[in-house]
């Protein structure tokens, strides 16, 4: 049985390192990992989409559309624009932060209205403004690891073996402050 979690949201949010930690913390418990970035994270600002996929034997990396067991989300929008990859019974963890693409910047286009919502009624949404809640820690660089903390209640792993692949993961001098991140995303 492969599972499959996709991480979503826009350059600079921190959806590479949020899929080293998920290719860590399966790696540790001895499943086969597959990790993938699809689109931009070149570009701050670009949409990124990353797959992390695990079992017993992995053939490939990216995951298909109807697939994903876990969607986490950085950003609205782009819980928005990847809600299809999601299972029928597969969670949708989201951080409620808005930011505008350059189209809605430059008036091309007008960022959609009641996106929540709108996902709330095909899928089980699980919500949080991580941005607030790393602003209540001290620092709003680790409201990615607020919303795995989340996520990883979805998944089958320990709250200690998060924490300790996020130790082995992270900077040595953001360890303390990561791990504070994760628990409170996980015991929210």
């Amino acid at each position: 049985m492969t599972k499959n979690i996709m991480i979503v949201g826009v350059g600079g949010q921190g959806t590479l390192l949020t899929s080293r930690i998920l290719g860590g913390i399966t790696l540790d418990a001895g499943y086969d990992v597959k990790l993938s970035e699809v689109h931009g994270m070149a570009q701050r600002g670009g949409s990124v989409v990353t797959f992390v996929r695990y079992g017993d034997k992995v053939a490939e990396p990216i995951v298909e559309e109807g697939q994903a067991d876990v969607l986490i989300a950085f950003e609205k929008l782009e819980a928005l624009r990847y809600a299809h990859f999601l299972k029928e019974d597969g969670a949708l963890v989201v951080n409620e932060q808005r930011i505008e693409p350059i189209t809605v910047v430059t008036g091309v286009a007008q960022y959609p209205e009641n996106i929540m919502e709108g996902l709330e009624k095909e899928h089980t949404v699980y919500r949080i403004d991580a941005m607030e809640e790393a602003k209540k820690l001290g620092n709003s660089k680790v409201f990615n690891i607020i919303v795995l903390g989340m996520a990883a209640r979805h998944m089958d792993f320990s709250e200690q073996a998060w924490l300790e692949v996020i130790e082995k993961t992270v900077p040595p001098k953001t360890v303390d402050i990561n791990k504070k991140a994760f628990l409170a995303g996980y015991r929210s």
